[in-house]
């Protein structure tokens, strides 16, 4: 598959197996650009939504944290892991989880939702005086995270055979589902690990619109898997250009804000018909520029 036409956004459904930099890589192979990062990590036991910004739409990659992210997962009540996943070593079991009622777990989920203040797994990306965390816990050493403040916008449960129990959730970006199912576990007094992990959107994008892995590597990409720029940020407030704000904004230059519009402090998409010219932010009455892309 030949060169992308411009900035673009690709929907991937990642498998269990592969990390999300091998998936990255599969894009690079197939699309034959080297500029592509991703919005969101996923384990590699986990599968789902990864979004890829290809070519100078890296640039955008930290306006899709601004969106929550939807996951469907599995935890098992009864044993703690040293990563809170299924690929990590016991730490701990616990066979009150025989004793839970299906009442008690959804109050407790029920209880989850609204800001709180998480501790991150031991085993993530985190920093510690400059390292990965993951890499101080492999090397033995003792690994302390301060709580990050997350947003539970909704935490259901689907079923239950117990010890195992399915659940749906929607959070802010750096929430880790894993330590969701580790509280949950601790609240109930019986520990829980997470067991599988599906991500089933990401703001506005469904997986159902991604292409697979092996689509991908086949260069086959159809559907809605490719946005152009201008496509992947319309959730975004979009102020239409007129052609003579084109070239002052590809020069930085402020342009008055719509009359009544609402941007907050949301950033705004500055397009010229299907072209996004700019990404701005509200300063008064105006938008300044803020990341431009030239035609």
């Amino acid at each position: 598959m030949g060169e992308v036409d411009g900035p673009a956004l690709l929907l991937v459904d990642k498998p269990e197996g592969p990390t999300s930099h091998d998936v990255v890589g599969v894009a690079r192979r197939a699309l034959g650009v080297k500029r592509i990062g991703h919005a969101g990590t996923l384990d590699p036991f986990a599968s789902g939504l990864l979004l890829l910004c290809v070519g100078r739409a890296t640039r955008l990659v930290e306006y899709f944290h601004l969106l929550s992210k939807c996951y469907l997962a599995t935890a098992v009540l009864g044993v703690e892991t040293d990563t809170e996943d299924s690929t990590g070593v016991v730490t701990a079991s616990n066979a009150g989880w025989s004793d839970v009622r299906l009442e008690e777990i959804e109050r407790v989920a029920a209880g989850m939702v609204g800001e709180q203040e998480q501790v991150p797994p031991i085993y993530s990306a985190r920093k510690v005086d400059g390292r990965r965390a993951y890499e101080a816990a492999r090397a033995g050493d003792t690994v302390t995270l301060a709580p990050k403040t997350v947003t539970v916008h909704e935490f259901q449960i689907t079923g239950a055979r117990l010890p195992e129990v399915d659940f749906f959730v929607r959070v802010s970006t750096g929430t880790y589902v894993r330590s969701l199912a580790r509280d949950l576990g601790r609240t109930l007094s019986c520990g829980a690990h997470l067991q599988s992990l599906r991500r089933t959107s990401i703001g506005p994008f469904g997986v159902e619109s991604a292409v697979s892995l092996e689509e991908l590597e086949a260069g086959i990409i159809e559907g809605e898997a490719m946005r152009g720029s201008a496509r992947a940020v319309d959730w975004l407030p979009t102020r239409s250009l007129s052609s003579g704000e084109v070239s002052g904004i590809e020069q930085g230059r402020r342009i008055p804000s719509l009359p009544g519009a609402e941007e907050g402090e949301w950033p705004v998409a500055l397009v010229d018909g299907d072209r996004l010219v700019a990404i701005a932010r509200r300063q008064g009455d105006e938008l300044q520029p803020e990341k431009v892309f030239h035609g």
